[in-house]
């Protein structure tokens, strides 16, 4: 680490990242650790690194717990990005060159991702050891990927915003076209979250393509394509997050016009089917076109109860991570028993309710009758 640059992001990001979010990964190393005996830890922990590396199944949950961690990584070194006091990057760091900065922001990534990283390269030793190589592989494939996707957004956001003021090709051609109310966010996705959507996109694309490669012998199974969904989904949970925040705060005069509550929930739910078109496209591409339309109705309903969820504690990632972390467990083995089709109307349901009860309260305003 010779590069005076990575020396400052280290320090800033790498390191304050770890003493906020000390007691998250003291928790965690305790769930990992001390919740296990000391006579049964190191057998314990082989055996999860086996099935880690057998198990596609295991792997698959073992990355949607790594994503979330990532995923919070993001949040946390985007809003600092923000304070007042790191202005000084955006005058610094972008006089050196594009190259210089990713690699730096990759160095910073990886040490922010250290625990992760150290306990996977432990997992695929363990693996390549019992002669498990394909899964292994995969783990250090995504880290990888990782890695340098997170540099890429970084990079974007402090070049980005040096110059902010210039307006993209998309707002310049849509102008003068009518823009319906759930089409704002959308907008605003291809024009200030392009990195983020694409990133998002090309994960979906390795999950869903992973996913049936590695269970080609049971890929009719309506089980399996459940559970690519629900990741697939759960991939999305950044653009999720940005969503609300977007409408808190620059919708946030919204609540005073007169729509309705259940008209405010379609528009979500029509921001989240266009959102998911890429995916729509393979399932009626995959499957036959009644399977297709529940695996996708089955998407969406995940994606308005991961939304809606947060008018109940706003924007709180912190929160938000450990019960999108709840529910992916939840949900895995609802579908692995065969009730696909009961989340579909559950899932509407509660994220309904979440809407309904908290969105004028949430802003402390009076809740009105419809």
């Amino acid at each position: 680490m010779k590069q005076p640059l990575s020396n400052v992001l280290v320090k800033i990001f790498a390191f304050g990242f770890y003493q906020v979010h000390a007691p998250i990964l003291f928790f965690a190393f305790f769930i990992l650790v001390g919740c296990v005996p000391g006579n049964m830890l190191i057998s314990y922990h082989e055996s999860l690194m086996l099935a880690m590396c057998s198990s596609p199944v295991m792997l698959l949950v073992v990355v949607g717990g790594w994503l979330l961690y990532v995923f919070k990584s993001w949040h946390y070194v985007s809003v600092q990005l923000l304070a007042p006091e790191k202005q000084f990057l955006f005058y610094s760091s972008n006089a050196l060159s594009r190259n210089h900065q990713l690699k730096s922001w990759a160095c910073t990534q990886a040490i922010i991702l250290s625990p992760v990283i150290i306990y996977a390269i432990i997992a695929v030793c363990v693996g390549m050891v019992h002669h498990y190589y394909l899964l292994p592989a995969a783990m250090i494939l995504f880290l990888v990927v990782m890695i340098w996707c997170s540099a890429l957004i970084y990079t974007r956001i402090l070049n980005r915003l040096v110059d902010g003021s210039s307006q993209s090709f998309l707002l310049k051609l849509s102008s003068k076209w009518r823009k319906p109310y759930f089409s704002l966010y959308i907008y605003y996705v291809f024009d200030k979250l392009k990195v983020q959507y694409f990133v998002t996109k090309a994960l979906s694309w390795l999950i869903i393509t992973g996913v049936f490669y590695l269970f080609a012998d049971v890929k009719n199974d309506l089980r399996l394509a459940g559970i690519a969904i629900l990741a697939v989904i759960t991939a999305h949970v950044v653009l999720i997050f940005e969503a609300h925040r977007f409408e808190e705060t620059r919708l946030s005069f919204s609540r005073n016009l007169p729509y309705s509550r259940f008209r405010l929930f379609l528009n979500f739910a029509g921001v989240y089917f266009f959102m998911l078109i890429p995916e729509s496209v393979w399932l009626f591409n995959r499957f036959i076109p009644l399977m297709a339309v529940e695996l996708l109705l089955a998407g969406l309903s995940i994606a308005m109860l991961f939304h809606c969820m947060l008018y109940w504690f706003g924007l709180n990632m912190d929160k938000y991570i450990q019960w999108i972390l709840a529910l992916f467990i939840v949900l895995f083995w609802v579908i692995m028993f065969h009730l696909l089709w009961v989340l579909i109307p559950l899932n509407l349901a509660v994220a309904y309710l979440f809407f309904y009860f908290n969105y004028y309260n949430y802003q402390g305003m009076v809740v009105k009758d419809e």
